[in-house]
């Protein structure tokens, strides 16, 4: 996929186009298809598919720093898009004066001229544009006057409620990651380079654990979760904490999976954690003997868990066992 970051880098790279704008927030089950209309009508008439979004997230530059956290970040944002088929991004550097450009400058500057734009798929919510006044009756106008067509996505549902990045961060945020699986077509992941930590997990509790510097913002909720680590493109099956290791007295939360059967250095390599379910609260223990024993007591549940061909992740990632329908109340065993 070709990524670019200004119209320049396009222009003469593409002859015509058929193009799916947005945010693309966790690149969720709504964005798939917004995606999967888009290459398939590229397809069909010969033509580049080109997802058009925008870094940073509009809401960090027009509200600031008071914005909730991200499903995805820039670059996981532009590998999920891979994935799903696209065959160009144009990722636009978002600023208050590009906020500030009427629905037909923006429309004239970068997707009529310098993508050449033959068809436009937005999804059924979506507004561009100065005010955020280019809905989908305003695209059609320019459509008319640009020669291109606009087609609107309906909603997505999931058990009967819009499949929206909203709905995803509030189910992460709550612990609820088996529940967000079928809204993300994947597990919740998150990923940061092991670092030393306070090094007690393996020389104190028998249990060593990677402590993560994350490079993502959004965060499950504080407790133990069964998870899949992946680790050069292979998936191990592990136990996570995300806490303050409050029987220890720390105050900051920090991500340490503990990666099973597994014996090697990890300091400074890049790891991705795939959550699977939660397997309890964060709780403070009266001494070393009743973590400890708690600790082998989440790993023996991790273990059934993620021994469930339900609970296998997704392509790339490759680990043992198929990838099946997950049931909506998780695996059998739970804590």
């Amino acid at each position: 996929m070709i990524v670019a970051t200004s119209i320049h880098e396009l222009r003469d790279a593409i002859a015509e186009s058929v193009v799916t704008i947005g945010n693309f927030d966790g690149v969720h089950l709504g964005h798939q298809k917004l995606i999967g209309m888009t290459c398939a009508k590229a397809k069909t008439r010969g033509a580049s598919s080109v997802v058009v979004t925008f870094d940073p997230h509009p809401l960090r530059v027009l509200v600031g720093p008071q914005t909730p956290p991200f499903i995805t970040l820039t670059d996981q944002k532009l590998e999920l898009i891979r994935q799903h088929g696209a065959e160009a991004a144009l990722v636009i550097p978002f600023t208050r004066e590009l906020a500030a450009l009427s629905p037909e400058e923006f429309v004239k500057t970068y997707l009529v001229d310098a993508l050449h734009v033959r068809e436009l798929v937005i999804g059924y919510d979506y507004h561009m544009g100065k005010g955020r006044t280019g809905d989908y009756k305003t695209l059609q106008g320019l459509g008319e006057k640009f020669d291109f067509q606009v087609f609107r996505l309906d909603p997505v549902t999931h058990d009967g409620a819009v499949v929206s990045s909203t709905r995803i961060r509030d189910m992460v945020q709550a612990g609820r990651v088996w529940e967000a699986r079928p809204l993300l077509s994947r597990f919740y992941q998150v990923s940061g380079e092991v670092v030393h930590g306070m090094k007690r997990g393996g020389d104190l509790l028998g249990f060593p654990t990677a402590n993560l510097k994350l490079v993502d913002e959004l965060v499950p909720k504080r407790g133990v979760y069964a998870v899949w680590v992946e680790l050069d493109g292979h998936c191990l099956p592990g136990v996570a904490n995300i806490g303050t290791n409050p029987t220890f007295g720390n105050d900051a939360v920090s991500v340490e999976p503990h990666i099973l059967d597994y014996s090697g250095d990890l300091y400074g390599r890049r790891i991705r954690v795939h959550f699977v379910q939660r397997l309890r609260d964060e709780k403070k223990f009266s001494g070393l003997d009743e973590l400890k024993a708690r600790i082998a007591e989440d790993v023996r549940l991790g273990r059934t868990i993620l021994r469930s061909p339900e609970a296998q992740p997704e392509r790339p990632c490759t680990c043992p066992g198929p990838a099946t329908a997950a049931s909506p109340d998780g695996p059998e065993v739970r804590a």
